[in-house]
């Protein structure tokens, strides 16, 4: 069982990402959003998902641990398989997912190419209770004196791991909270996207 790969990322095709690591590529599936961060020639760390079937072998990579066991829960309901639960997470954080589960709405999971009602619904059954620890806080008072939002502390480490400092790293995502609001609100992949834009124009330390 493969449950991370730390290595050189040397190659990105769409949502398919190479890793090389002790001179060994690993071709990992990853969401569409995920796929944005990475560079090629950088060094990655990622979750990962190991699904053994008769006729393949396949790996799903995830930035944060949140997302694998989020990953997993959605594989754990009938009819949805790693694509279909990877395409729930390419379009929803953890907390929104959570969120949308606490809300019963189904509605969020139908946008999800693959998820039909039936399905939208048996996710929404069989996850019930399951997600809690995933679920939005209320936001607390940041240390800026602003509002800390939930994704923030994931968005940093996730900028850590692409090798930003982490004050230069939480400096951006502060920022990015103040300047683009509608952005923060959107999730962690749009908050990381967003920090990640404001981060490289300028050229940060790293």
């Amino acid at each position: 069982m493969i449950a991370s790969l730390r290595g050189t990322c040397i190659d990105i095709a769409g949502s398919s990402v190479v890793v090389e690591c002790a001179g060994v590529g690993y071709l990992v599936t990853v969401t569409p959003a995920h796929a944005l961060t990475l560079r090629h020639g950088a060094e990655v760390f990622l979750r990962t998902a190991m699904i053994v079937r008769e006729d393949e072998h396949l790996l799903f990579g995830f930035e944060s641990t949140d997302a694998l066991r989020v990953f997993d829960l959605l594989r754990s309901v009938s009819g949805v398989g790693p694509k279909s639960a990877l395409g729930v997470l390419g379009q929803m954080d953890p907390s929104q997912i959570a969120n949308a589960v606490a809300k019963d709405d189904d509605g969020a999971f139908r946008k999800v190419s693959g998820i039909g009602p039936k399905t939208a619904k048996l996710i929404i059954v069989a996850l019930s209770g399951k997600l809690v620890a995933f679920e939005t806080p209320t936001a607390p008072t940041g240390a800026r004196g602003g509002v800390a939002h939930p994704a923030s502390e994931d968005v940093v480490t996730a900028l850590v791991g692409l090798g930003w400092r982490e004050d230069t790293a939480r400096t951006a995502v502060d920022d990015t909270i103040a300047t683009e609001p509608g952005v923060a609100a959107m999730g962690t992949q749009a908050l990381l996207r967003a920090a990640l834009g404001a981060l490289r124009p300028s050229g940060a330390a790293r």
